[in-house]
């Protein structure tokens, strides 16, 4: 009674759709985004608006549909992030840990498969990473941030617009088997 199978749910069978990928590509994938974070924005300033170590996150945790494989994927992601560029240790680690848990929550209740659905989660979770990593920068280190929400915003359509491409990408990267 309480289950509902609409065009954007998963249906009576959530769990079978758990995408299966190789461990070099669960390794390397995330590697090469926050190698591309760190070192590709600082020589092309114009393509640092992208967050890929995010959209990356946010693409597996989804292929996975499992909030805890989401958790400690961003854990990983983020802590990783954190040591290789010059923001404080572990505040990438917390953000992309909840964004890991809450994308495979989301993974649960919709159909991911769809780029229009994937576009609108990469947005909604680029506009979350972004004001809870100012939250906690304020909360926590009490140091002023920065963030501006129509800039966010326009970023975040940026990131959301890039992820179906990327997720293109990784998605033939994905076991069939």
């Amino acid at each position: 009674m309480t289950e509902y199978t609409g065009p954007l749910t998963t249906g009576a069978k959530p769990r079978s759709n758990i995408a299966r990928f190789q461990p070099i590509v669960l390794l390397f994938a995330p590697l090469i985004a926050i190698l591309f974070q760190v070192y590709v924005s600082r020589f092309v300033e114009f393509l640092g608006f992208l967050d890929l170590p995010l959209l990356v996150t946010v693409y597996f945790a989804l292929m996975r549909r499992s909030p805890m494989a989401g958790m400690f994927l961003g854990t990983a992601i983020g802590l990783v992030q954190d040591s290789l560029s010059h923001q404080p240790l572990g505040m990438f680690g917390i953000v992309k840990t909840l964004v890991g848990y809450f994308s495979g929550s989301v993974s649960q209740r919709f159909a991911v498969e769809n780029s229009a659905i994937r576009t609108l989660i990469a947005f909604f979770f680029y506009f979350f990473h972004q004001l809870l990593y100012w939250i906690l920068l304020r909360a926590l280190l009490g140091q002023p941030g920065d963030f501006s929400p129509p800039r966010e915003l326009v970023l975040a359509i940026l990131n959301g617009i890039v992820a179906v491409p990327l997720y293109r990408v990784l998605d033939k990267l994905r076991d069939r088997g």
